[in-house]
């Protein structure tokens, strides 16, 4: 029995208020899906068991390179993000696991916070290194750069900081690193390209050579920012190269932001796929950049084209294929809770879709080159209001029917606004 941070009778006496309109939705959809050959409990049963990574510095407030507005009753350490975090677990169970990030929430005994973790029902996802900032008590700068730094000592305390990374992922049960790093160029000529990548290998070869026998090491590229000119890893050919350069526990991350406008993310996915080396998501939205809106409120269709590439391969059951989902997000001017629960709720949507293409057709179609007719498929699929499925499935585990309104009712963030007072700052920055 879960220690929840919400009152489950509250949760309990909201779901009965709307469980029979959900029961008359479902059984509609039901009835729909069957005269396309569809079971609608064996969707809803797959997706059940699809789960989604809270990033734990995704339930405080965002901001920009000009402001940042607080929100009341945003966690101040990583004990309150964890209490944040397994709200979002209980209503929308579709995210059993956390993703730290060190050395922001790094504590002296990692153990107590597994504890705390699993007192909520929650475990650990892969763990964040950030080379990407100086920190107080830090000897020497990343301003211009870290693991592909000119200078052998600043590698060095980069490469010692991800280790370090290895060592909590450890105590907390993680089975993963992620590396993203901030190492580029702004100018012409300010950094030499060749040198650059072949430190940034030299360094993670020294990281890949701690890993324990059963992790893995996640590589997430970035096409620009905070490097404007020139990023040393800036696309998944170069994340590619450097896994394989790297050995058989190195993965590619994709980031849905951390491409240039227009360019076919799902085709990146499968060709990751192929490979063998697509280590998993960081999911969030979009309109000019990396933006890190709430997945799905750009471009859902988006999100079913990547989930369309995931369900693919698991259904041709390619070997090794195992990737990590995590929401990656920058809340501004939302509560962080709701939008990491109207994400989670997008991602299993377009799942969802996903699952209910018919494989058997759209290959054929393809295979016929009849284009309007593949095309119709992925469009009967996503055209498909999976809306009671994902609520069924969020029921059935426990969860809120509608987890948002919910949440409202329960007065959460009113009660940790007195709990938690807040601190004005007038810093920027995204984090």
């Amino acid at each position: 029995m879960a220690d929840w941070p919400i009152d489950p009778d509250l949760v309990a006496q909201a779901n009965r208020r709307r469980s029979a309109e959900l029961d008359y939705d479902y059984e509609n959809l039901g009835e729909r899906l069957a005269r396309r050959g569809v079971a609608i409990d064996a969707i809803t049963e797959r997706l059940s068991r699809f789960g989604i990574a809270i990033p734990t510095w995704g339930v405080g407030t965002g901001g920009t390179r000009f402001a940042r507005f607080p929100v009341p009753g945003e966690p101040r350490d990583v004990f309150e993000k964890l209490e944040d975090c397994a709200a979002i677990w209980q209503l929308s169970r579709a995210t059993p696991t956390l993703s730290p990030h060190f050395p922001w929430d790094a504590v002296e005994a990692p153990e107590e916070l597994r504890a705390r973790a699993a007192a909520f029902g929650l475990g650990f996802d892969a763990v964040n290194s950030n080379t990407f900032q100086d920190l107080p008590g830090q000897a020497l700068s990343y301003k211009f750069g870290s693991l592909a730094h000119s200078d052998a000592r600043v590698r060095e305390q980069a490469i010692a900081h991800n280790l370090e990374c290895i060592r909590l992922g450890q105590a907390l049960g993680s089975k993963a690193l992620t590396v993203w790093i901030a190492d580029g160029s702004n100018f012409p000529g300010q950094q030499h390209f060749a040198r650059a990548l072949t430190r940034y290998l030299d360094s993670m070869r020294v990281i890949y050579a701690a890993l324990p026998d059963d992790w893995r090491v996640f590589i997430e590229h970035k096409l620009y920012e905070p490097a404007l000119y020139a990023t040393v890893i800036s696309d998944w050919g170069t994340s590619y190269v450097c896994a394989r350069e790297l050995g058989p526990k190195a993965h590619c991350l994709v980031d849905l932001g951390h491409h240039a406008p227009t360019t076919n993310i799902e085709q990146i996915v499968a060709r990751l796929i192929s490979l063998g080396r697509l280590a998993g998501f960081h999911f969030n939205d979009s309109k000019y950049g990396d933006d890190d809106l709430d997945s799905g409120s750009i471009d859902p269709f988006q999100i079913f084209l990547v989930m369309n590439e995931l369900v693919d391969a698991e259904l041709r059951q390619v070997p090794g294929f195992d990737p990590a989902y995590m929401m990656d997000q920058s809340h501004n001017v939302t509560d962080p809770i709701e939008s990491l629960v109207a994400s989670a709720q997008n991602l299993q949507r377009g799942f969802a879709q996903a699952l209910l293409v018919d494989r058997e057709a759209l290959l054929s179609h393809q295979e016929r080159n009849d284009v309007l007719l593949a095309r119709e498929t992925l469009m009967s699929a996503f055209q498909t209001d999976v809306g009671p499925i994902v609520a069924r499935a969020r029921a059935r585990a426990g969860g809120a029917i509608d987890p948002i309104a919910a949440y409202r009712e329960s007065g959460y963030r009113d009660r940790k606004a007195k709990d938690r007072p807040q601190e004005l700052s007038g810093r920027s920055g995204i984090v």
